[in-house]
């Protein structure tokens, strides 16, 4: 498990008191703890819950219910690629599949070192842009892999390209 970066008991605190403790709030202090940890923590949902004195079971409940919730470490670099219809006909599995063989790592997976998490959804509702890949929030459209690979030699991810 990787090393939080800030302690839990005082990121919940700070957080908490920006929406005065309101539990009413939860999606919102539960969305801004995992934009300091990339993710939620057992030991942050742990200190939520005691400071909050909302059952665990509730929190959990909530952060496995929305799909934007990850409870496992996510890397540094977040690539998602569209696999919806539109995308899916205008081949993004191609670019899909030249991901994983460049990151090493199977799609919905984050590399061992915490670098790269390379996601699916179904759907980004950027149609026309079609293949889309979001790289941190950046959208890439009409992504080939050649394209790809420029990009990722852009970035620095890769070195070189075939």
């Amino acid at each position: 498990m990787p090393q939080l970066p800030v302690e839990p008991a005082k990121a919940v605190s700070e957080i908490l008191s920006r929406y005065h403790g309101d539990p009413a709030r939860m999606i919102e202090i539960l969305q801004d703890l995992q934009e300091i940890y990339r993710y939620l923590p057992k030991e942050v949902i742990e200190e939520v819950s005691h400071q909050t004195e909302i059952p665990i079971n509730r929190i959990y409940h909530i952060a496995t219910f929305y799909k934007a919730f990850h409870l496992e470490p996510r890397g540094e670099t977040i690539i998602t690629v569209c696999t919806g219809t539109a995308c899916h006909v205008r081949g993004s599995f191609r670019t899909l599949d030249l991901l994983s063989e460049r990151l090493g790592v199977k799609p919905n997976e984050t590399s061992g070192d915490l670098k790269y998490t390379l996601e699916t959804v179904g759907c980004v509702g950027a149609c026309a842009l079609g293949p889309i890949v979001i790289i941190n929030g950046k959208y890439y459209g009409h992504m080939t892999p050649d394209r790809m690979d420029r990009v990722l030699k852009r970035m620095g991810i890769i070195e070189k390209y075939s």
